[in-house]
């Protein structure tokens, strides 16, 4: 069975992560969505906010497992036991970025093989920080956000 992780804030779901997600699913037979805590951050959902919209998001999906982990991506994919990363790219700034982590990451545990999911091309647009911009001056960002969980996410924002 192959099995990878998947790994990010989340603050909030978008529509994104989800569309990476389910490119996952045709590649991997069960991917582990972490969402990370880095405490240096402030965000505006709280972890247990965040993995429970991505559960509702994933319900009745058996292959999606969701968890929160405080840590290193290194060390997370050790705890899951698999060499498997996902990352999901928008455009070169994004790859560069990850792909120096990778770097990093490889240096802690050398198994990890990085695989990197481009955006599709009308959602390159599409990121948790701009659904946060978005909201703060009260435009409208549901064209961002997984209708399945968009109700929930507008509760929270209340």
């Amino acid at each position: 069975m192959k099995k990878c992780v998947f790994s990010g804030v989340f603050d909030p779901p978008t529509k994104g992560h989800e569309k990476t997600i389910e490119k996952c699913l045709k590649i991997f037979d069960e991917v582990t969505v972490a969402v990370m805590v880095n405490p240096e951050k402030q965000p505006l959902l709280t972890a247990e906010q965040r993995k429970s919209l991505l559960e509702k998001l994933f319900k009745g999906e058996s292959r999606v497992k969701v968890r929160t982990f405080s840590g290193l991506a290194a060390d997370l994919l050790k705890e899951e036991n698999t060499p498997f990363y996902v990352r999901g790219v928008r455009n070169t700034v994004d790859f560069e970025y990850e792909n120096s982590n990778n770097f990093a990451s490889q240096k802690l545990n050398k198994d990890i093989i990085t695989v990197y999911i481009p955006a599709e091309q009308q959602d390159l647009h599409i990121s948790s920080s701009a659904v946060r911009i978005l909201q703060n001056f009260g435009k409208d960002y549901s064209g961002y956000v997984p209708e399945k969980i968009l109700p929930d996410l507008q509760k929270l924002l209340k």
